[in-house]
């Protein structure tokens, strides 16, 4: 067991390494995955200007990636739909409506422009053997570009995930030579769906954006979706759409889509409904708006690192910087080789070198009397002489000789000259050389990418202020169920609620709950009162019932604080029942009958409730009289400038034995 767990332990470990660093994380150095650096080389490989059959180009990257068609192709197509670096022709699926790309065989694709320009020099490029060593593959491609953030991406491995939101490539640029001219950048990102986005809480990188669709209303009927969120389709859209209207959320009739190259989907709103009510139900309620977290997981020194955009783009900054370093050194190379040629042939023709192997009879003679014949020059060397440059001298053939050109090659070395200059000028000011490079990109590619994604600050919507109130709840007095299921049988009343509402009911046997509306749920006692609770202003009345000794209580109350779903008492002595139940500005007089006794001289009784305290609602409250009651009559206060002897509305008198008063 032990040399098996042991055995397991380390292939778990070389397996989770290599989902890291070898699969689903980029790699800060170019920003890619290693199945998209891939097909990048094999295109660059392939390249002539032409397109290529994408089922070839799968075909010939497969030599270097060993997990199969599929991977590749998938591959290939979102990252030919990022539009930076692959060209499409033929049918590559839709970002906006999520169809999938045609067969590979029918469809082509070849590297586009920038990217030849920008992330292949193979003078700097490292390679390493492929799986099968057969063939080799770059370590990393000398890019010189911010990869990561222009095309942001998704990767989960084991045990971490990342998730980098793509950033607007002019953007990016411009930021860049802010960076360089030592000031400090501030990115959000910018989605191809474009849509319009909050990125209060971006925190560089760290945090979160939410991105809204952008939605229209062409007059009182009709509302049109014009741009979607990133991450969704319109027909997952259209999915959330309908799920919310069968919930009851929206008031929509029909749902027509006529996306093409843009997003068009126009809802047709039912009767009753207007846009300014629908449109802030479509961001709280479908996917017209979304959450999108940022989580920035690379790959750097072959260790997975968690970055912010900041440092992300001056790690980018700086190896543009040293890539710029490495191609202008080996460009003085190439020059300096140059210039040492033809300064070595200068010397060989002009200096009658070539006069002194007459009389050489070996090779090594040969060899020898040139090495003497150019030493004597040797002030004019660019550089020292070697075995190399003997041979080169020797295979020079009489023609070339005999119509040796110096006028030509001294100006083929003043330019030269020039050249070395000016690249030792470009080294001496890196940064400058930087800006003007990246300048340069930004002049003859920017246009090509606006911002499609608008930056603006979002109120947060309420969902329940928006929330229509779609749930009908009935009460059934016969049976004592309430909810949503329930058929009205009985004498009961109805609510019209939404999902986000609490109800507060009220029982005649003093019980009350506060709950969700229930889509059936059993009341202990008749309903007294039953209304949307809200937390913060609570719920207040005036309580007054009788204990199963008849005796009168009264009490004012305020309910607050409570558990949902959780059954509590106004009446501490079960089968006492609620006689009246009252708003506080109802509170009125009392009139209580006293139960019929011998000897009884006082048959009744006067309270006015107005004097009571508010209480706890489980306490017991104050004693209304000092005798068992047989009966209650209420009189509501009465209205200020009323005039005497007028007549009552209906319904404005007391309780009669038996009956209790409602709130509403």
């Amino acid at each position: 067991m032990a040399q098996l767990e042991a055995l397991m332990r380390t292939h778990f470990v070389e397996y989770a390494s290599y989902s890291i660093l070898d699969r689903a994380i980029p790699d800060l150095r170019d920003g890619l995955k290693p199945v998209q650096r891939r097909i990048l080389q094999t295109l660059f490989d392939m390249h002539d200007g032409r397109f290529h059959k994408v089922a070839g180009v799968i075909g010939e990257t497969m030599k270097l990636h060993p997990h199969g068609d599929a991977s590749i192709g998938d591959a290939l197509v979102v990252l030919a739909n990022k539009e930076y670096f692959i060209e499409r022709q033929g049918n590559f699926g839709s970002l906006l409506t999520g169809h999938a790309a045609a067969a590979p065989r029918y469809i082509e694709c070849r590297l586009t422009p920038l990217a030849v320009e920008t992330l292949f020099n193979e003078a700097l490029t490292e390679t390493v053997d492929s799986y099968d060593g057969r063939s080799s593959e770059p370590v990393f491609l000398p890019a010189k570009l911010p990869v990561t953030l222009m095309l942001g991406s998704e990767g989960i491995a084991v045990g971490m995930a990342t998730r980098i939101l793509p950033h607007n490539l002019a953007e990016l640029w411009e930021a860049q030579i802010e960076l360089l001219e030592g000031r400090s950048v501030e990115l959000e990102p910018d989605f191809p769906q474009g849509g319009i986005m909050d990125v209060r809480e971006y925190d560089d990188g760290r945090g979160k954006v939410e991105v809204r669709a952008r939605i229209e209303a062409p007059d009182d009927r009709r509302v049109v979706i014009r741009e979607i969120p990133y991450g969704t389709t319109t027909e997952s859209l259209i999915a959330s759409i309908e799920a919310a209207i069968q919930k009851g959320r929206l008031k929509v009739a029909t749902i027509s889509d006529y996306t093409s190259e843009r997003v068009e989907i126009e809802l047709t709103l039912a009767r009753g409904a207007r846009p300014s009510e629908v449109i802030p139900q479509l961001y709280a309620y479908t996917d017209c708006s979304v959450s999108l977290s940022s989580n920035l997981v690379v790959v750097k020194d072959r260790k997975p690192v968690e970055l912010s955009v900041s440092e992300v783009l001056r790690d980018a900054t700086d190896r543009l910087q040293e890539l710029i370093r490495a191609e202008l050194e080996w460009e003085r190379g190439q020059l300096t080789d140059r210039k040492h040629w033809l300064t070595l042939e200068q010397i060989f023709v002009e200096k009658r070198v070539y006069k002194r192997i007459e009389e050489a009879r070996t090779d090594d003679a040969v060899k020898r009397e040139v090495r003497k014949g150019m030493a004597e020059h040797r002030e004019l060397f660019v550089r020292p002489m070697v075995d190399e440059d003997v041979k080169r001298l020797l295979e020079l053939r009489i023609r070339r000789i005999s119509a040796y050109d110096i006028a030509r090659n001294r100006k083929e070395i003043g330019d030269l000259d020039e050249k070395l200059a000016q690249v030792a000028d470009q080294l001496e000011h890196l940064t400058r050389t930087t800006i003007r490079y990246v300048q340069g990109l930004l002049d003859e590619y920017g246009e090509r990418y606006p911002r499609r994604t608008a930056v603006q600050r979002f109120e947060e919507i309420d969902k329940k202020a928006v929330a229509r109130p779609s749930i009908r709840l009935q009460y059934d007095k016969d049976t004592g169920f309430f909810g949503a299921s329930v058929k009205h049988g009985g004498a009961g009343f109805e609510r019209q609620v939404s999902e986000y509402d609490l109800l507060l009911a009220i029982c005649d046997d003093g019980t009350y709950r506060i709950m969700p509306p229930p889509d059936k749920v059993l009341l202990p006692g008749k309903v007294l009162h039953c209304e949307v609770f809200d937390p913060e202003t609570g719920f207040e009345a005036v309580v007054v019932y009788r204990d199963r000794a008849k005796q009168a209580f009264g009490k004012r109350i305020r309910i607050q604080k409570f558990v949902r779903n959780r059954e509590y008492q106004l009446i501490k002595e079960k089968q006492g029942k609620i006689d009246l139940l009252l708003a506080p500005d109802q509170a009125g007089v009392l009139t209580l009958s006293f139960v019929p006794a011998p000897r009884q001289r006082t048959r009744s009784a006067r309270f006015d409730l107005t004097e009571l305290k508010l209480t706890a609602a489980t306490a017991r409250g104050t004693r209304l009289a000092p005798k068992p009651v047989k009966s209650i009559k209420h009189a509501p206060p009465k209205k200020a400038g009323a005039k005497r002897g007028t007549r009552k509305k209906p319904g404005g008198g007391g309780a009669g034995p038996g009956e209790q008063q409602q709130l509403l």
